[in-house]
């Protein structure tokens, strides 16, 4: 099953990044391939709040939604998405912002997937790929439109 893993230093606070990364109905304005998202539910758990959201997305002649669960955990600093329908049998989305010095967060990505057919896998499956790789660097290029270039001695740092 192919994932795929990034730990990212960015200059911004982790509340800044999850704010940014939980702001879901903006995706389509710098989110890889996303043509469209529609919110279907919303609901509190405590300290987290629970969402299905459907996501459009397309490239060329191909369009697919998939549906998700994303709970937003802001007293974790954690966004988990879990698959709940669309091309994929399997579908696993984490994010999790730390605190680091300088005021800055260490970015911990993580997606694993798998498609329910082989011949999408054959014709998207290097797309899809692409996509997600540059998944945390849409982010952080949607941080720098919407808080600036962050704090001053804070440096972006790669894993992968």
């Amino acid at each position: 099953m192919p994932s795929f893993e990034t730990t990212r230093r960015l200059p911004y606070s982790p509340s800044q990044m999850f704010d940014l990364v939980s702001d879901i109905e903006n995706y389509p304005r710098f989110f890889p391939m996303c043509e469209g998202m529609r919110i279907r539910t919303r609901q509190r758990s405590g300290d987290r709040e629970i969402l299905v959201a459907a996501m459009d997305i397309g490239y060329k002649a191909i369009r697919e939604t998939i549906t998700t669960r994303v709970t937003l955990d802001r007293p974790a600093m954690k966004v988990d998405v879990a698959f709940v329908d669309g091309p994929f049998s399997r579908l696993e989305n984490r994010w999790q912002f730390v605190e680091a010095p300088g005021g800055a967060t260490t970015v911990h990505f993580f997606i694993a997937y798998e498609f329910k057919s082989l011949v999408l896998q054959m014709l998207v499956g290097a797309l899809f790929d692409t996509a997600f790789r540059r998944c945390v660097t849409a982010f952080e290029e949607r941080a720098r439109q919407v808080y600036g270039t962050g704090r001053p001695g804070s440096t972006a740092l790669t894993t992968a």
